[in-house]
């Protein structure tokens, strides 16, 4: 008979919920394939595999709420503010700057590129020191507009950081009413944004950075109501495969039309963020699976960050490979293929080189909580 593997905890001792840790390792390697995949066709909706994967950055915010009440409510007032930023620092800058400094490698060095990244040292330099502190900064050449233009993902973690500083000056003050009045607002302008946009499709860019807070605010939001709930809501259990494949088939939906003025995809996208992923979240608290299970989930929830963080530019040399180059279709599925398991293999050594051994240092110097 197999033993059960220890469980994973947080530094105060806690377990995590291994399903939903699973399920975050599943959303990051759906969003990479999008990405990887996406980006040789520069995101054209008609030829995604997996049109609507970007909406793992949604699922993500809404797992960040719930894991933060989970893991920091009861632990005020022994600690202070100060102490709750400081520990969400260590926690997630590491490998934020991991993915800087391989962005700023990818962008000065790529071999593929030619003259298409011919931007100014003052330019380089500035969008270099904004992301190594999660900041946006101004474009550069041959980035797509991405407001984080060395990284682009870090755009979301520019976000976490707001929606941790939301949660320690406000939110975690607020009671059950008035924390779902707040997801109530929030829930109406998100739908509002998905219906006019016609998808959730923004808050990455300098162009469209405005929509980054109006999707981080109802998924968090709904995220810690979530747990703040706890068994008061109905105790579902599909376990992690299952959930997985709800996940997959969510983001493999086609992009639906609009008829007249209503814009089905939108419509699709905002049942989505607004009903099928709070529902998940709610299934995954209470799954459970076998030995193997929880080996996998594991496995797939430590890689989760770093190779959401890590994989962007690896992918933009991708990209200027693709469109330097003519040849068969089954040789750019294989370096695909290829780079996708890099990634993971990458982020599974950032994780065990870079951010654990600076987390576990940088931890020893936090006041206990």
């Amino acid at each position: 008979m197999t033993a059960n593997p220890a469980p994973d905890r947080t530094s105060v001792g806690k377990t995590h919920f291994e399903v939903l840790d699973g399920l975050r390792g599943t959303a990051a390697l759906l969003v990479v394939a999008f990405h990887i995949q996406g980006i040789a066709v520069l995101f054209d909706a008609s030829k995604l595999a997996l049109p609507h994967a970007y909406l793992a950055v949604d699922f993500f915010f809404a797992l960040s709420g719930f894991v933060i009440g989970y893991a920091y409510d009861d632990r005020w007032p022994r600690m202070t503010t100060r102490g709750f930023l400081a520990r969400r620092l260590v926690r997630l800058h590491p490998l934020v700057i991991l993915g800087t400094v391989l962005g700023l490698v990818s962008y000065l060095f790529d071999p593929f590129a030619g003259d298409k990244q011919d931007a100014s040292a003052g330019l380089i330099a500035l969008a270099f020191a904004a992301g190594l502190l999660a900041l946006p900064s101004l474009p550069l050449a041959n980035r797509l507009g991405d407001s984080h233009p060395l990284n682009a993902p870090a755009w979301t973690l520019f976000q976490e950081y707001i929606a941790n500083l939301a949660y320690a000056l406000l939110l975690r003050r607020l009671g059950l009413r008035a924390l779902a009045s707040v997801a109530l607002l929030a829930a109406i302008v998100s739908a509002a944004t998905a219906l006019t946009l016609g998808s959730y499709d923004t808050g990455w860019g300098l162009a469209n950075f405005w929509g980054a807070p109006v999707r981080l605010a109802y998924p968090f939001v709904t995220g810690l109501l979530l747990y703040r709930l706890g068994d008061r809501l109905p105790r579902l259990r599909l376990g992690f495969v299952t959930l997985s494949i709800v996940l997959a088939l969510a983001f493999a939906a086609p992009v639906f039309p609009a008829i007249g003025a209503l814009k089905l995809n939108g419509l699709y996208e905002a049942a989505c963020v607004l009903i099928l992923f709070p529902a998940i979240i709610v299934a995954g608290r209470h799954s459970h699976g076998g030995p193997r299970v929880v080996v996998l989930c594991k496995l797939a929830g430590r890689l989760s960050y770093p190779i959401y963080i890590t994989h962007y530019p690896f992918v933009y040399l991708y990209m200027n490979w693709i469109a330097g180059r003519q040849g068969p279709g089954w040789l750019t599925a294989t370096v695909a293929a290829a780079l996708f398991v890099f990634a993971m293999l990458f982020a599974g050594l950032a994780h065990a080189r870079w951010d654990v051994p600076i987390r576990t240092r940088l931890n020893r110097r936090l006041p206990a909580a």
